[in-house]
């Protein structure tokens, strides 16, 4: 059965997140992180997980305690980059719900209003962590694949999933919503696309779509 999908604009009608806040005033604010505890966590998971496979992998220690600890580490990162610090620091979301006949749909958001895709910085730290995390995971992955360490190999094909498909996600969310661009999906292959998706949905928990801060309106729908 095929997957519907939609693009979703999302307007903010919250004061406080479409202003500065007190004390902001000036050029020099727009430099200065305004959500740095997100900014933390959204690259403190994905960053121990690679720290750990690259630790673990070189002295030797024990597969299982590490494969666990990575896997737990994968997980905490996908949720929340997927369900958190995608929609706080450059306002974009996508998720996945079935809906009453049993049909998939996936959902891509992206916030319209002065902070749409959140200030310079946070939008560095968000882009730059979602695009070489699943770089670094690849080169891991060819690494333990020439050394013949197929155990370590099958945990980076799973980071990999998991990071491609925050990747693509956000990147369907970010150029469905630019100007002139109709559709993001030529960016990846659909088969590719499809299969990140449903590895890393297996078993990771969704977002609600529920926002009561945000008045959606569907822009099209496939």
């Amino acid at each position: 059965m095929a997957d519907n999908e939609m693009l979703v604009t999302i307007t903010n009608h919250d004061d406080d997140e479409e202003g500065l806040g007190f004390g902001e005033e000036g050029p020099e604010a727009k430099l200065r992180l305004r959500q740095p505890v997100m900014a933390f966590f959204h690259i403190a998971f994905r960053a121990a997980a690679i720290l750990i496979y690259i630790l673990c992998g070189a002295f030797g220690t024990g597969f299982i305690p590490s494969f666990v600890t990575v896997i737990v580490l994968l997980a905490l990162d996908f949720w929340t980059v997927k369900n958190i610090t995608g929609r706080k620091l450059v306002g974009l979301r996508w998720t996945n719900y079935v809906d009453e006949a049993g049909e998939s749909h996936w959902v891509f958001e992206g916030r319209t209003g002065i902070r749409a895709g959140g200030r310079m910085p946070e939008r560095r730290i968000f882009w730059t962590a979602l695009i070489v995390t699943p770089i670094v995971w690849l080169l891991l992955l060819f690494s333990t694949f020439v050394r013949l360490n197929f155990q370590w190999t099958i945990l980076a094909v799973l980071a990999l999933l998991l990071n491609g498909a925050n990747l693509y996600g956000y990147v369907r969310c970010k150029l469905g919503h630019q100007p002139g661009i109709a559709d993001a999906s030529s960016v990846f292959g659909s088969g590719f696309a499809s299969l990140i998706f449903r590895a890393a949905a297996a078993g990771v928990p969704s977002m609600g779509r529920g926002d009561n801060n945000a008045a959606n309106t569907f822009s099209h729908q496939v």
